[in-house]
């Protein structure tokens, strides 16, 4: 640990010199030799991220300053790009001293990389949110959703009445699943709703499997407990690497959605690939799960998808 503390304080000393002579021989600054040098996705894009926030420079910090300002205010969205971004880019290019005709691939390259870094963080932003809103079973629209959660999972089954053991059908503990919202909030529901609706064959699939009479395991309880872990992979950063290699998507609250579905059809599939004796090894076989998904999303070119088999157990 004090090696450590010393070569982190040597590398900050270090830095500009480092940096100086690279310029100086290669002829492009450390931005630039990011967006030449480094794999499209994560790898890039979290290289310029650490290199902004590790700049002494007084306009650059600026940049940082304003763009996390703008998503404060709940303002960085891809309609404004073009007038938030194009200033802050400008001044890059200026501090830099870059010249976007002799570097004409640097540009949208760079552009790329700020808008995941800031809807990254808005987006961390809108998840909170959607944590510290406790569902209300007074609120008509919650309760449309948790209706519909069950309409979506047992199709043919209508539920006999709101508060009833029906719902210990699809893993909730109790005769009213709002207590068991209370850790991650409204986000709990709406990812396991978005499950549900977006990946109506594999939620299904999930969801026998949860009934099955010797792996079985509370599905709904289950599905919170991996609300829990996304929630803590995308607040602590890891989660960039799911959501700076997605190429068709800028970060988001569907696209966080997409990793919670990921991260259940993968536990499932260990679950079941586990053969427990009993519901007392979740603990275990959870937490070899996230140590699973922590050493993926360590590797930047990691992609993740869902890819789907169907098995008879």
């Amino acid at each position: 640990m004090v090696f450590f503390n010393l070569w982190s304080v040597l590398q900050w000393y270090l830095r500009p010199f480092i940096k100086w002579f690279l310029r100086k021989t290669t002829k492009l600054c450390e931005l630039q030799r990011i967006c030449y040098g480094d794999r499209a996705g994560a790898e890039r894009t979290c290289n310029i991220e650490k290199s902004l926030m590790l700049s002494r420079t007084r306009d650059v910090k600026e940049v940082v300053s304003f763009l996390d300002s703008i998503v404060k205010e709940r303002r960085f969205i891809s309609s404004q790009f073009h007038q938030i971004l194009d200033p802050s880019i400008n001044i890059i290019l200026r501090v830099k001293k870059i010249n976007p005709k002799l570097h004409d691939a640097f540009v949208p390259s760079f552009r790329r990389s700020l808008q995941q870094i800031w809807s990254y963080r808005q987006l961390v932003d809108e998840i909170e949110d959607l944590r510290r809103t406790q569902f209300d079973s007074n609120n008509l629209d919650h309760e449309d959703k948790l209706l519909k959660l069950w309409d979506l999972l047992v199709p043919n089954n209508p539920l006999e009445a709101r508060v009833t053991k029906e719902w210990q059908y699809i893993g909730f503990q109790g005769d009213d699943p709002k207590t068991d919202f209370r850790g991650m909030g409204l986000l709990g529901l709406e990812n396991l709703l978005y499950f549900a609706s977006e990946y109506p064959e594999v939620s299904s699939h999930v969801l026998s499997h949860s009934r099955h009479p010797k792996y079985g395991y509370t599905f709904a309880i289950v599905g919170i407990n991996l609300t829990s872990m996304a929630y803590y992979l995308l607040k602590d950063g890891s989660a960039k690497t799911y959501m700076f290699n997605a190429k068709q998507y800028l970060p988001c609250i569907n696209l966080f959605h997409k990793f919670y579905c990921y991260l259940f059809y993968e536990f499932d599939k260990l679950w079941i690939e586990s053969k427990p004796e009993n519901i007392m090894e979740f603990s275990v076989i959870f937490k070899k799960f996230e140590n699973a998904i922590h050493t993926e999303l360590a590797d930047p070119a990691s992609v993740f998808r869902i890819n789907i088999e169907v098995d008879t157990i």
